[in-house]
């Protein structure tokens, strides 16, 4: 446990109890935040694991032997071949450092044709371990430690896991819904999901925080500069805006903070101590959330089951996820 107050330390400045900017005096409400911080094991943890799988992804991918050795690898030689069996394939066929995409669809990828024809749901969460490149990994999981970190401290591992899994799988099934015609993976819908979460943080326990404007300007343009790069081609922003919109509701279920004054209750006076744990908005924004993902959830997985295509609903969504312009198409 640290001795320095995580609360203060959030997005765009400072986050306290009290109604003024300068710090709390010693409250025994103050120690027991300071007290009540988590050690985080469980971010580092995905981050291990995340890269133990990609080792696995380019041993069972085997560049030198199955691609140079095949009569596609005529006239393209595999990358790094100092690495051996983990040499990546030629930049033509994967710029970011990886495999080939026939490996990833063998280890799970995200692929409509196999979850709707071949009743292969597990790759809604399979596909959340694997990436398709070095570019892609590093990305990921640097933005995993830099926002899952912060939220494990405040939360600790249970609820961040939550959110982290549940989002990821709610990138997937969106991603399934609206494209069908490529292969998917990533943990960039689980990411978005804890941005989600982060975002509905604030705004449900918003009377804590002393600089609102700035923390909520602040992290709102995060979120949209990380979703108008995902209107760039081959980037999947629909597991993007799943992800971010199930990390949004979790996060007014399971990141609830009580009101001022509720956990040094027992040292004020029978008249002057809080009746409720959390504020009628709090408990307001809990049961909407928890309806509307619980909607949310059922009426995805059983579009997706029945073979439905979102795009046969919206046909201005496609837009959401590529932007053509004049140096790109967006048709395959």
């Amino acid at each position: 446990m640290g001795n320095r107050d995580l609360e203060r330390d959030g997005i765009g400045g400072e986050k306290s109890r009290n109604n003024n900017n300068s710090y709390p005096p010693p409250s025994p409400y103050y120690v027991e935040v300071s007290e009540s911080e988590w050690t985080p094991w469980m971010v580092p943890m995905i981050v291990v694991a995340n890269v133990a799988m990609f080792v696995v992804i380019m041993y069972v991918n085997n560049c030198h032997h199955n691609y140079e050795g095949s009569r596609f690898g005529k006239g393209r030689h595999c990358v790094a071949k100092v690495l051996g069996r983990l040499s990546f394939q030629p930049l033509q066929e994967n710029p970011l450092f990886g495999p080939s995409s026939s490996t990833l669809e063998k280890l799970g990828a995200l692929e409509w044709k196999k979850i709707v024809h071949e009743h292969q749901g597990w790759r809604l969460i399979t596909c959340i371990w694997l990436h398709a490149g070095v570019v892609h990994l590093l990305a990921n999981m640097l933005s995993l430690l830099i926002i899952g970190i912060r939220l494990e401290q405040q939360f600790g591992f249970v609820r961040v896991g939550i959110i982290y899994l549940v989002s990821g799988v709610g990138g997937s099934i969106l991603s399934s819904l609206f494209l069908q015609r490529n292969i998917s993976v990533g943990a960039s819908g689980a990411l978005f999901g804890l941005l989600g979460a982060m975002l509905s943080e604030l705004l449900t326990n918003w009377t804590i925080y002393t600089n609102k404007a700035v923390a909520l300007c602040t992290l709102v343009v995060i979120i949209l500069i990380n979703l108008a790069v995902g209107l760039l081609p081959h980037v999947d922003n629909f597991a993007h805006i799943g992800g971010f919109l199930s990390g949004f509701l979790l996060g007014f279920v399971l990141l609830l903070r009580p009101q001022f004054g509720w956990i040094e209750r027992r040292h004020l006076p029978a008249e002057a101590r809080l009746k409720s744990k959390y504020t009628v908005y709090q408990y307001v924004f809990f049961a909407a959330a928890l309806m509307l993902l619980i909607v949310g959830f059922t009426v995805g997985l059983v579009m997706l089951f029945r073979g439905k295509n979102g795009n046969d609903h919206c046909n201005w969504c496609r837009y959401l996820s590529c932007l053509p312009t004049s140096r790109w198409q967006c048709s395959n």
